[in-house]
């Protein structure tokens, strides 16, 4: 087997990769940019020394890319790229061409997309977001979620949970979350109903009940919606109860990632 120096490090020639035109780096930035070839691979793409580490916890990770400075100062930190089937090496040019950041850390990943069936314990708390379109919204609002301890996240007719802004917005959060994709809107409310989940309609309306005024011990999910449009009157209409954020003056609305994180906070001291 011919061997090479990179970095100070000897490794097998076949690791490093050169040319933009490589098999691996034109896969990558497929799953980087389109949906339906995440969809149709099974497989999902991030970049960053922590998120990456997330992975490798999880283990999620399906390969690994590093640059010559990254693949150091992870051998440096205890990695160890050998358990790993696929690793590589790229020029600092490749990292540059396959990042989404401006300012790229030289560390990428092709992970699995887990199989998730929403799980539901007594007393649990859940947020599901209907019809989100923000990536970065719904990253922020699951990193939020896993930092309050909700109990699992449930997505219908959302973005892209694996496009890359979605990813990096989670920090992490992703890999630590019991979070379902459901298929549409009847799936949803049976999956719901059938586990005996209180559901929750998060409206802007001072006739509902004020979120600071719910007290419930049964399983809740609190419904969030579209960024713009909030939820259609029909799903708010489906659910159990109607909630709302107490505002004061001239305010009436906020942001989705923000109404979220107080609603949830609300239902977890309860």
């Amino acid at each position: 087997m011919e061997m090479i120096s990179v970095g100070g490090y000897t490794v097998p020639a076949d690791r490093y990769l050169a040319s933009k035109d490589n098999p691996k780096i034109k896969l990558y930035q497929k799953l980087s940019s389109q949906k339906k070839e995440r969809q149709r691979y099974g497989l999902f793409v991030l970049e960053g020394q922590r998120i990456v580490r997330d992975a490798l916890d999880a283990d999620a990770v399906s390969s690994l890319m590093f640059t010559e400075k990254a693949f150091g100062e992870y051998i440096g930190s205890g990695g160890e790229p050998e358990s790993l089937r696929d690793w590589y090496i790229i020029s600092d040019d490749l990292a540059v061409r396959i990042s989404q950041t401006e300012t790229p850390q030289g560390c990428f990943a092709v992970c699995r997309i887990p199989q998730s069936v929403p799980e539901f314990r007594d007393g649990g708390r859940y947020v599901v977001l209907y019809g989100l379109q923000d990536p970065g919204n719904m990253g922020t609002i699951i990193r939020t979620a896993d930092a309050f301890g909700i109990d699992g996240v449930l997505l219908c007719g959302c973005c892209d949970l694996y496009n890359p802004k979605t990813v990096r917005s989670t920090m992490g959060s992703l890999f630590r979350s019991r979070i379902s994709v459901i298929g549409d809107t009847e799936e949803l409310f049976s999956t719901l109903s059938g586990a005996g989940v209180q559901t929750l309609a998060a409206v802007i309306d001072t006739d509902a009940v004020r979120i600071t005024e719910l007290e419930s011990q049964c399983r809740q999910a609190v419904f969030i919606g579209n960024e713009g449009r909030g939820l259609p009157a029909e799903i708010s209409q489906r659910c159990d109860l109607r909630v709302t954020i107490p505002m004061q003056g001239s305010i009436n609305s906020l942001n989705a990632a923000m109404a979220a994180g107080i609603i949830m906070w609300e239902m977890k001291k309860h």
